[in-house]
């Protein structure tokens, strides 16, 4: 069976607490919550994808037209309630509805994203495809101005959460039989142009493409793939901003176009659904008129 793959949506709310763990076997489970829901379609197609930052915006979104597009589809994200409403927006479950489990977890803590892929590979016994979307603009300072936690807040959640999931899959995936998988990174157009205020931002965005060449290179021999989607101004949560004014290069503010995020997830369905001798290395997808050609 040809399999297929994927990557990643975005969180800004505070961190909530998680659910408390529970109980499995009669051992005590401390590292991370257990799946929150499972609903499953036998007669699904075998084709397995984990959405990471699933509760909102692009992985909302992503993860929506996976499962219309006939994935089973295991939702993550630190709200368990924001992930719930994802499961309720795919439709009623039931023989013909969709394949779906949610997972509140926390990309940043080891424990938890191993808890993760561990219980997709128990229900499920494969993993074709991992979107790596959780993310975090973090806050918008002067650099001088910039606090020590504010920088790790979002390295901490871009680039080391992006990189433990892709290196669970890439276990996964390496291990499993059939061997191989995709995992798509979410970028950003800031990987390759920068706002004003953004520097952690920025630069974890540029350190996605990194991550995203290493993992496509040490891929090939296991037949894992890897590609990056780099995002310009989809309507979500995040850009809010855009649509009622923000800083731009030249020091003005200006409202800024944006696009439907469900545009940004038919392209990842398509990057996903390729077989595993083809891969989207790179891909931007963007509000047409949003200013990022000739940007500064």
């Amino acid at each position: 069976m040809a399999r297929a793959g994927q990557v990643g949506g975005t969180a800004t709310a505070p961190r909530p607490t998680l659910p408390a763990p529970t109980s499995r076997g009669g051992q005590s489970t401390q590292t991370a919550p257990a799946a929150q829901e499972t609903r499953q379609d036998e007669a699904a197609p075998r084709q397995v994808a984990v959405v990471t930052g699933a509760g909102s915006g692009i992985g909302r979104a992503v993860a929506l037209a996976l499962i219309a597009a006939g994935w089973t589809v295991v939702l993550a994200g630190r709200r368990a309630e924001a992930l719930a409403e994802t499961s309720r927006l795919a439709g009623p479950a039931g023989p013909d509805g969709p394949a779906i489990m949610t997972m509140p977890t926390d990309v940043t803590r080891p424990e938890q994203v191993d808890a993760l892929f561990a219980a997709v590979q128990e229900r499920f016994g494969q993993l074709d495809l991992l979107f790596n979307n959780a993310g975090t603009f973090g806050r918008a300072a002067p650099l001088e101005e910039l606090e020590y936690d504010d920088w790790r807040a979002v390295v901490d959640v871009n680039l080391t959460g992006s990189f433990l999931c892709a290196q669970a899959a890439f276990r996964t995936m390496k291990a499993q039989d059939p061997q191989g998988g995709r995992i798509i990174n979410n970028g950003s157009v800031s990987a390759h142009t920068p706002r004003p205020h953004s520097i952690a931002y920025t630069a974890t965005k540029h350190a996605m493409t990194g991550l995203t060449k290493s993992l496509s290179l040490d891929g090939r021999p296991y037949h894992i793939a890897c590609g990056q989607i780099d995002i310009g101004n989809a309507a979500t949560e995040m850009t809010g901003r855009m649509q009622t004014g923000i800083l731009q290069a030249n020091g003005r503010t200006a409202v800024e176009p944006v696009m439907d995020a469900t545009d940004v997830a038919r392209t990842v369905v398509h990057m996903a659904a390729l077989p595993l001798t083809a891969n989207v290395q790179f891909a931007t997808v963007m509000a047409t008129n949003m200013p990022y050609i000739g940007r500064g």
